[in-house]
């Protein structure tokens, strides 16, 4: 099989996403830290009360599990999804829908099943972007083969990517495109406004417990994972971007393991292109196309990345500003011209210096703050009777705040269980 060939064969996975705009929707990834709630330490996969004994018992409620050898790693029932992440994270995707009040509601409707579990064992469900109290070194990776994978492949690659494994945890949000000029404004303007949705949605304060005096950590921590496969893709900002530009650079990142039919196999620092044959289908290009962890990825969709983990109704108010920018017309065509001579060299200046000023940032001649305003009163005029959502976000993003920023008003006046508990997931929230 030659290199045009398989080219070919990735360009037509990416292209088979494409959908007409009446039938986008928005999908959604939350990742949640398991915690003690008297020490705000991780709870482990391992042994009793561990994480993988609460999958168990969420697998006798109509869940089907996912294992590997005697090890629930993951369930499915219905539009909920449950995965671990390397060091125990818990995460919950949900079917995509048009509708932000449906996706809304299974996943109140799931956690209110299960928080029993977690409370009787006196564990939380937290949402933050690091993990508070417990360092990585404390953190026991998954009994799952692909983490081995990028455990060992990544002791050669970045210094903070067992970091990225054990101690990050994100929310991810997906969107559809019409076709290759839909994909290509998209992917370019997302990478484009990188820097904002990083400021924004920035949620750790303690790093490897200790405070941080700088922001972002999440940028950082991807910027120093592997820069083969993280950060933002120069490629975005090139006029010829494209299904087979975006395809080929794929084709030329190495692989670290194949995943033939749940076969998987360490190849290391070979390149997809090198181990890519004929007889590979469609799952083995999914895996390809996954095993990538840039700001904004492409499948037969488009994730966004940027964000760390953040509390409900935040991660609503998320999913609600970026459908009123990228789903409507208008929005996407002025977003289109407000970045449209953004280069790659810019985008990495800004986050350099939202890493150190946070909103007050400077980016395009503004501040990150007053460019957010100006995106979420974009959004908040054409979502009609799901503008509601955004209210939690431009109130915070009004007042100059964050949420690391609240994170740290509670932990200097209150503590860090305190801190930690304002961030878990409440059954107060069920009602709504």
């Amino acid at each position: 099989m030659n290199y045009e060939d398989k080219l070919k064969r990735v360009v037509e996975y990416i292209r088979s996403g494409e959908k007409n705009p009446e039938n986008f929707t928005l999908g959604v990834e939350m990742e949640h830290f398991v915690v003690h709630k008297d020490t705000g330490k991780t709870v482990s996969y391992y042994g009793k009360d561990g994480v993988g004994e609460t999958l168990e018992e969420i697998e006798q409620m109509g869940f089907k599990a996912e294992r590997e050898g005697h090890h629930v790693l993951g369930l499915h029932k219905g539009d909920i999804t449950i995965s671990t992440e390397p060091g125990s994270q818990f995460e919950i995707a949900i079917t995509s829908d048009c509708c932000i009040k449906v996706l809304e509601e299974d996943y109140l409707r799931f956690m209110k099943s299960i928080l029993q579990l977690f409370e009787k064992k006196d564990q939380s469900l937290v949402t933050l972007g690091y993990h508070p109290v417990t360092t990585i070194d404390e953190i026991k990776i998954l009994p799952k083969k692909r983490y081995d994978f990028m455990y060992r492949y990544f002791n050669g690659q970045g210094d903070m990517a067992h970091n990225m494994m054990k101690g990050t945890a994100s929310l991810q949000v997906t969107i559809d495109y019409k076709d290759e000029e839909d994909f290509k404004k998209k992917y370019r303007i997302l990478n484009a406004l990188s820097p904002v949705f990083y400021a924004v949605f920035d949620n750790a304060y303690i790093f490897e417990n200790k405070v941080l005096k700088r922001r972002n950590i999440r940028q950082k921590i991807w910027e120093n994972t592997d820069a083969d496969r993280s950060g933002v893709f120069e490629i975005a900002f090139d006029d010829d971007l494209s299904y087979e530009k975006y395809a080929d650079k794929i084709l030329n990142t190495p692989l670290i393991f194949t995943d033939h039919k749940g076969h998987q196999e360490y190849v290391g620092g070979k390149l997809f292109k090198d181990v890519m044959t004929k007889e590979d289908g469609d799952d083995f290009i999914f895996h390809g196309l996954s095993i990538v962890f840039p700001d904004v990825r492409v499948k037969k969709y488009i994730e966004i990345r940027m964000m760390d983990s953040i509390p409900y109704p935040l991660n609503f108010a998320c999913l609600a500003w970026i459908k009123g920018l990228f789903y409507h017309g208008k929005n996407l065509e002025d977003l289109d011209h407000m970045t449209q001579d953004i280069s790659y060299e810019e985008v990495l200046e800004g986050k350099k210096n939202t890493a150190k000023d946070g909103l007050q940032a400077k980016f395009l001649g503004s501040t990150v703050q007053e460019i957010s305003l100006v995106l979420l009163k974009m959004a908040q005029k054409v979502l009609g009777k799901e503008s509601p959502y955004l209210d939690p976000l431009i109130k915070m993003v009004e007042a100059g705040e964050t949420p690391r920023d609240r994170f740290e008003k509670i932990y200097k006046n209150q503590g860090i269980l305190q801190a930690i508990e304002a961030n878990a997931v409440k059954e107060s929230e069920f009602n709504c």
